[in-house]
């Protein structure tokens, strides 16, 4: 049985290569034959396609990459992992798992994509008509990632313009609101940056059962993340092909900046020492090496059908082994280089809260007359002094014993510390403002490069189908964006960030896993190694040799098999939940641990915080994770 796709014209930077167009006798000569054998596919190249979208260079296709698979949650999330896995032994279980699972399956994807010169859904269908399903599934996991990961872009565009609009040495956050004279209550029981960021940006309603109607600040920066997007992706590659060489490189830029200024600051040298200190017993933990492995899996954006779609636009000589390796490198080595500058931000943050409360908890030891204290008692005679005081009178007035490593282990992801923790160490810097403007641009070009690469794996599956080729691409980039749009509206209510979370638990996780399972079965089992292998040598005049083949055949689909499994038994044991905000908590809270809350300076944590667990039997909930990629 064979199929023949003929190209019937000039194709747009999403467009691929029609499998099942009819030609008539106006049309140039058939471009692409597919042929059915069995159960397996073969694909057979008649002539290239020489209309199909391409890379304008290699610099370009190199930083497509890099923008899309450098995200946010090499910013947010992987320094979060090194400190709460072990540290710097938290870096073996990753390099072991990127070179296992990461590296294979992102070569299957770049160079399946590469060969056939056709998006996931195209790829899949020609390997066996009955695999089409892995592009449609891959398709809507990569829609409901896009939903949700233009609202972070949202609210980072809300901090970023708060931040340019004040032009003195203060930010929007750096203090409570007053009301005739007297701080707002809720901000007094938590902190200013806390109060910030659950109040005035997001509004946050106490449960998701509470969402009340869409906050019009949060639709209107909505709105203008997707015209922003849209006007990126209209025309595939050819424009935003343009972007990336901002959205990739300034990312750098900044975090250079950052480090310049973090490393001079006292306490930086605590801060990464804290999160790189190695715990070697944390190897012992099968959950530290589940993280490693999860981490590599969404660090890669891999499953998405962007690295297919990317892989289709080279030439077919390309070296994608060399591609592979030297992303692969960039993306391991710029998560430890982000680490690196975060941690030592947050330890000057760190050495200044410490010095705070040292300061308070002086002036109520020498108030008391405890230990020998006076108002003038230094920081080096409460260092020495403060073991030996009395347990009781310790206990008696909430004295906690200010250390750098009780600050640092407030440990956070996520959102978290971007809009909270970190926004907080940005006060401390001076001038505020220009760090904060910078520190949120950084943001908004990491989470553009990961949208574009998500769009364009989306818009690619949208358009291997026959119905979608004959349709104008901006007007389908437009309605796509401007669905996306609609939906992303419950994004903006004030349960927003639940729904988000819920998102990112559910449908941004176990389908994702699923895909990538699929995918390596079909090429290794179905598409066959050999031809794979094959393939690959004629493309790069490389022959993978054992470490390629017992990886892709046994080592990876083993460890995303042991990822799926172990998530499925995680959501089966521990029933789901969300945090939510309940600023009458807060009160009750503020009011039972007043002198703690005041003696840490109403660092985030959750004592400060007040968050509600909410049963799944009595509501919808999510887990408290974080965006991967995020």
């Amino acid at each position: 049985m064979a199929a023949k796709a003929e190209a019937i014209g000039p194709r747009n930077g999403h467009e691929l290569a029609p499998l099942n167009a009819r030609a008539d006798g106006s049309e140039r000569p058939h471009g692409v034959t597919i042929v059915l054998q069995g159960s397996r596919g073969s694909l057979q190249r008649e002539a290239p396609d020489d209309d199909r979208a391409a890379w304008s260079g290699k610099l370009q296709f190199f930083l497509s990459i890099i923008g899309y698979s450098v995200g946010l949650g090499n910013i947010w999330r992987f320094p979060y992992l090194c400190q709460q896995n072990g540290g710097g032994a938290f870096l073996i279980p990753f390099l072991i798992m990127l070179v296992l699972e990461g590296v294979p399956l992102f070569l299957i994807e770049m160079a399946i994509g590469q060969k056939m010169r056709l998006g996931s859904l195209g790829v899949w269908n020609t390997i066996h008509p009955w695999l089409g399903g892995i592009g449609i599934s891959s398709c809507m996991v990569t829609l409901f990632v896009a939903l949700y990961y233009n609202v972070i872009i949202t609210w980072v565009f809300f901090y970023l313009f708060n931040s340019i609009r004040l032009t003195a040495d203060q930010l929007p956050w750096s203090s409570c609101p007053q009301d005739n004279g007297t701080a707002e209550l809720e901000c007094s029981k938590a902190s200013a940056t806390v109060y910030y960021w659950y109040r005035e940006a997001l509004d946050a309603s106490p449960n998701i059962e509470e969402p009340g109607v869409p906050r019009w600040w949060i639709v209107c920066y909505l709105f203008l993340a997707w015209v922003i997007v849209f006007f990126i992706v209209m025309k595939g590659i050819q424009s935003s092909g343009k972007v990336v060489y901002f959205t990739s490189i300034f990312p750098y830029a900044v975090l250079t900046i950052f480090f310049v200024r973090g490393i001079t600051l006292p306490g930086s040298s605590d801060g990464i020492w804290h999160m790189y200190k190695p715990k070697l017993e944390k190897l012992l933990d099968p959950t530290v090496w589940l993280d490693a492995a999860t981490q590599v899996f969404y660090s890669f954006g891999l499953a998405f059908g962007s690295l297919i779609a990317f892989g289709s636009y080279n030439p077919p000589n390309n070296n994608c082994v060399r591609d592979v390796l030297l992303v692969s490198v960039c993306n391991a080595l710029t998560a430890i280089y982000a680490s690196v500058v975060i941690f030592s931000i947050l330890g000057f943050k760190a050495y200044t809260m410490v010095e705070t409360c040292i300061t308070k908890e002086i002036k109520i030891l020498a108030r008391e007359h405890i230990g020998g204290f006076t108002v003038n008692s230094t920081e080096d005679y409460y260092r020495e002094e403060f073991p030996l005081l009395n347990s009781t009178a310790v206990k008696a007035f909430n004295l906690t014993g200010c250390t750098m490593s009780k600050q640092l282990e407030e440990a956070a992801e996520g959102t978290g510390l971007a809009f909270i923790v970190f926004t907080q160490a940005i006060l401390k810097l001076t001038p505020a403002p220009f760090w904060s403007i910078i520190f949120f641009l950084m943001l908004l070009s990491l989470g553009l490069g990961s949208q574009i690469g998500i769009m364009e794996g989306m818009l690619c599956t949208i358009f291997d189908i026959d119905f979608f080729k004959r349709l104008s691409k901006p007007v389908i980039t437009g309605v796509v964006c401007g669905f996306c749009f609609l939906v992303g509206l419950i994004f903006t209510t004030g349960a927003g960030e639940y729904w988000l979370k819920m998102f990112d638990s559910f449908a941004g996780t176990i389908g994702l896993v699923v895909v990538a399972l699929l995918e390596m079965v079909a090429v290794m089992y179905i598409y066959g190694h050999e031809r794979f292998t094959n393939d690959i040598y004629e493309m790069t005049g490389y022959r993978p040799g054992l470490y390629w083949q017992i990886t892709w055949r046994y080592v990876g689909p083993f460890i995303v098999t042991c990822i799926l499994l172990s998530s499925l038994v995680f959501m089966l044991i521990n029933h789901p939940t969300y945090g939510a905000w309940d600023a009458n908590e807060v009160f009750f809270k503020k009011l039972t641990q007043i002198k703690q809350v005041e003696s840490t300076s109403s660092s985030f944590c959750l004592s400060s915080l007040s968050v509600h667990q909410y049963s799944m039997m009595s509501s919808i909930q999510t887990d408290t994770s974080t965006p991967p990629y995020a």
